[in-house]
């Protein structure tokens, strides 16, 4: 490794832990905007071991200036606390260990389809500009693009599962469940994908892969859109460009032209609308999950919303909050990775 991809990696990591303090600081700053009453449920392990609210409120200072209650609240936070869930009567940070995989094993899929087939076509697009593969491709994106999330994943059901009894809703069937149920699948991350090759069950790794189809496709088909749009748009851009015109003039081949200058210095803006694509799939595909009947964490926290679950709601935010810093993280790395005159900037 480089100096001065060292210096780039130091400075990315130093800027991550003022972010990580301005999004703890703004969640801390949306409880205050509660009764200490409603916030005595955000440091709840078990309901069943709370004799009263007054408790609660006394032994963590919610009566307390917010300086204060500030350095208490995070001191739960840092050991798991996230409060009760009174939606589906659990542990905040229970709940969203629970259904975290559902929407991770939906990602796991999804967005490497979608970044991976929105780069070729786009790719291809650009190069085969103003022919009938680029007019085809670029419907394709404006159709994509433009359908609903809800009305592709309806339709998606109602021609296959419900025209066929094809691809049925949930993330196993009955008798892959009972297996899980009863513990004859054990249970090692949560994806059943990856549980079932642990488990060398490969009955259940067919159905579980069954049940990531139209899901899958739902997310695929909506995102390559976007991600061939700007492909194209970048690649259209970077042929414009002198370096492009002395490379040709150099004698060396288009392959080598596209493909080792075009497309490299093309990918810095899909890079980034790649990582942003793939950490809001982390986050949780609300419409998507509730459509497929694919209990994620996009599922829980609407139905924690429409109940007004505060705990649930403000854990999901923070969850959300690490996801895109992350994400941004490997993104700025990819950056240096793809462009080496970024680390110099």
């Amino acid at each position: 490794m480089g100096s001065s991809l060292k210096i780039y990696l130091t400075r990315r990591l130093l800027l991550v832990i003022p972010t990580v303090l301005g999004v703890i600081l703004l969640i801390f700053a949306v409880t205050q905007l509660f009764t200490p009453v409603q916030r005595a449920s955000l440091y709840i392990r078990d309901i069943k071991q709370v004799k009263s609210i007054d408790e609660i409120i006394a032994k963590y200072g919610l009566d307390k200036p917010a300086y204060m209650q500030f350095f208490t609240w995070l001191s739960q936070v840092v050991q798991g606390n996230l409060g009760w869930s009174q939606s589906i009567h659990m542990s905040v940070l229970d709940a969203l260990m629970t259904r975290f995989p559902a929407t991770a094993e939906l990602a796991l899929y999804a967005a490497p389809l979608t970044i991976l087939l929105g780069i070729y076509l786009g790719k291809i697009s650009a190069v085969k500009k103003d022919t009938a593969i680029d007019h085809f491709t670029r419907a394709l994106s404006v159709i994509g693009w433009s359908l609903p999330s809800f009305w592709l994943g309806i339709v998606l059901l109602a021609f296959f599962y419900g025209g066929f009894g094809l691809f049925s809703p949930g993330r196993l069937s009955p008798w892959a469940e009972a297996l899980v149920r009863t513990g004859e699948f054990k249970i090692y991350t949560g994806l059943y994908t990856v549980d079932a090759i642990l488990n060398l069950n490969f009955a259940v790794l067919l159905d579980a892969l069954y049940h990531l189809v139209l899901p899958v496709a739902t997310l695929t088909i909506i995102n390559v859109a976007l991600i061939m749009r700007v492909m194209r748009s970048s690649m259209l851009e970077q042929i414009g460009k002198t370096y492009v015109v002395a490379a040709r003039a150099r004698g060396l081949d288009e392959k080598t032209v596209i493909d080792k200058h075009v497309t490299k210095n093309a990918l810095i803006s899909v890079v980034t609308l790649s990582g942003l694509l793939t950490a809001g799939m982390l986050s949780g595909m609300v419409i998507t999950e509730t459509i497929f009947e694919f209990k994620g964490i996009g599922y829980f926290a609407a139905r924690a919303a429409t109940q007004l679950d505060i705990p649930a709601v403000l854990g999901f935010a923070l969850l959300t909050g690490f996801i895109f810093i992350i994400a941004n993280l490997i993104v700025d790395l990819l950056y240096a990775y793809i462009d080496p005159r970024i680390r110099l900037g």
